[in-house]
């Protein structure tokens, strides 16, 4: 069986954070958020990891992440620039942001030929996740799967999140997925407001993806149409991304791609802010105390 391939995207310009958050380290010898994701993807199965980065971050990430796992797996690097754009289509003056997570995977169209898995860089997902996407890519399903987490647990305690809000039927296939860029905690509950101010309440049961997807290259011509169709209608603003639970979402609707919502036991825990960093950093010494990772990665 040919093994699945991880796509870590680590483009991201960590402008809440305040640096770059995906060289950071949070473990007890220096380790990154990415390096326990990749720990736990090998040991799940998967074979060749490809990393989306920007050429400016090239020099520090090869050095600080990248040299790890040179000699663990086939590593590749492709790049995240607001100038590769689809023909016909320019940048509009004065963009410096990224055009989003839809974008960042669709910069590894000629480097994947497998099933794959996508992350960001900076989303500690635990090892039970890797295992069921692993399970699901492995026997070659032509589904699209996403990894859903409880929305309460994805929060963070000091500013608002964005969360792709899902919904899924009796057989557990996703059916609709709303991407809300401000949620908050509400109690127990949760809440979003959108741009207009209109706010939505939550539950905070809901089932949301935290950009932990499983695709095979059938994908790729898919959401660069749907790109294409992002840029005609907002590529000309500064701040628009394009989205991939949005893009899955929409292509889920319109019949193109059928996506199984996963379940994992394991909690979700990341950094959006540098205030969340010390619960990172104490999460995972939980974690590696329960005997779930060596105190030194690589050793």
């Amino acid at each position: 069986m040919t093994k699945p391939t991880l796509l870590v995207l680590a483009a991201g310009m960590g402008s809440r954070y305040g640096g770059l958050k995906q060289i950071d380290p949070v473990g007890p010898a220096g380790e990154t958020i990415i390096d326990y994701s990749i720990y736990d993807a090998l040991r799940a199965g998967f074979g060749k990891l490809i990393f989306v980065i920007r050429k400016d971050i090239e020099k520090d990430f090869r050095e600080i992440v990248g040299k790890h796992f040179e000699r663990r797996a086939a590593v590749e690097y492709v790049f995240q620039e607001l100038d590769k754009l689809p023909p016909g289509f320019s940048l509009p003056p004065g963009r410096t942001k990224p055009w989003g997570t839809t974008h960042a995977i669709l910069m590894a169209e000629n480097a994947i030929k497998e099933p794959f898995a996508a992350i960001n860089a900076d989303d500690f997902y635990g090892q039970n996740a890797y295992q069921v996407l692993a399970q699901h890519l492995t026997p070659g399903s032509p589904d699209y799967a996403m990894v859903g987490f409880i929305l309460r647990n994805t929060l963070s305690d000091f500013g608002s999140v964005a969360r792709g809000v899902s919904r899924v039927d009796a057989n557990h296939y996703l059916t609709n997925i709303v991407e809300m860029t401000k949620i908050e905690r509400a109690g127990r509950s949760a809440k979003n407001t959108d741009t207009d101010g209109k706010i939505t309440e939550l539950t905070g049961d809901e089932a949301v993806s935290m950009n932990f997807w499983g695709f095979t290259p059938a994908l790729f011509p898919q959401i660069k149409t749907e790109f294409e169709k992002f840029l005609k209608k907002a590529g000309g603003e500064q701040k628009s991304e394009c989205y991939i639970p949005t893009t899955v979402g929409d292509l889920v609707t319109n019949g193109q791609a059928k996506c199984k919502v996963l379940r994992s036991p394991d909690s979700w825990f990341g950094v959006t802010y540098r205030e969340d960093r010390p619960m990172v950093v104490e999460s995972i010494r939980k974690l590696i105390a329960r005997g779930d990772y060596p105190e030194k990665l690589w050793g």
